[in-house]
């Protein structure tokens, strides 16, 4: 089966989506179709947009280990600590694992966390996209940069980062180069939070995807 490599501009970086921390990086929120038609193996890369003054470089560079649903993820002891803890640290307040049904209902439960309204209660659109896909995407072999994030050479793949040009699928056959270039060079950085997300001194808000508002 064929690989692909995804790319999307990453117009919000909390430490949320993708989350980095304890070990694993995972896309467990937004981006409902990527998550959708991920196959294992797949690669996602987030590029910096305007916003993050980043256009051009690379915030995480990701491969697809596993992927798994809510449930799982939430009751699963490797994800515990992505349980978000909204009067913890900032690591702990942009926790992912927001998502879960209690046994024998339908309903999704959504966690106090970064997509709840701001007195914590569901945020009923952001439950609403995120679960327009049920995959958690999780990587074990992933290069994230944050702030560090470092200029790539997005020509090389044709791919243009700006608005309007913010997703893309590519056969991995055709990127490959470009994905070694990425992963030789920084091959000290694998599995590592080189620097602290763009927008990490913000991590206590909460955003509403469908709107675009931050409060």
């Amino acid at each position: 089966m064929e690989n692909h490599l995804y790319i999307y501009v990453v117009d919000r970086d909390f430490g949320f989506a993708p989350n980095p921390f304890h070990g694993f990086c995972t896309l467990a929120t937004c981006k409902p179709i990527i998550r959708n038609n991920a196959k294992l193996n797949d690669w996602i890369l987030g590029v910096g947009g305007r916003r993050l003054e980043a256009t051009g470089r690379c915030v995480f560079l990701a491969k697809v280990t596993e992927i798994i649903t809510f449930n799982d993820y939430w009751n699963d002891p490797r994800f515990k600590l992505k349980k978000p803890i909204r009067n913890g640290s900032m690591v702990m307040m942009v926790g992912d694992n927001i998502y879960h049904q209690l046994p024998d209902s339908t309903d999704w439960l959504q966690e106090d966390s970064h997509h709840s309204n701001a007195d914590g209660t569901t945020n009923i659109e952001n439950l609403t996209r995120d679960t327009s896909s049920l995959n958690v995407l999780i990587s074990e072999h992933f290069y994230y940069f944050g702030q560090s994030a470092p200029i790539i050479d997005l020509a090389s793949i044709n791919y243009t980062n700006h608005i309007g040009h913010s997703k893309k699928k590519i056969s991995e056959k055709d990127v490959s180069s470009f994905i070694n270039s990425i992963e030789s060079k920084f091959l000290k950085s694998k599995n590592l939070v080189l620097d602290d997300p763009f927008d990490f001194d913000s991590a206590i808000k909460r955003v509403n995807q469908v709107t675009g508002k931050v409060i």
